[in-house]
């Protein structure tokens, strides 16, 4: 299920895990699992405004444990991430 946050300028970010839509047998679900961390998941965060997505690693329970400034502290810092490598 989505989740939507919206930032200071106004930009609202629609954010779901990877491979959410293919359903729940296990090697679905160990699809958008983190190589090497089995508590983290891949999540998708896309901008209003048709901005560029970021993707993002989040523990599995984001959707119900994680605030809205941490998550969208995680989406800055993987644009800031993003920017500082091109």
């Amino acid at each position: 299920m989505p989740r939507e946050v919206s930032d200071a300028e106004g930009i609202t970010w629609t954010c779901i895990q990877a491979f959410a839509g293919l359903g729940n047998d296990p090697e679905k679900t160990d699809a958008a699992r983190v190589d090497g961390a089995g508590d983290q998941v891949h999540v998708v965060c896309t901008p209003s405004g048709g901005a560029k997505s970021v993707r993002i690693e989040l523990t599995v329970d984001w959707e119900t444990s994680l605030s809205d400034d941490d998550l969208l502290q995680a989406i800055r810092s993987q644009l800031a991430e993003e920017m500082s490598a091109s």
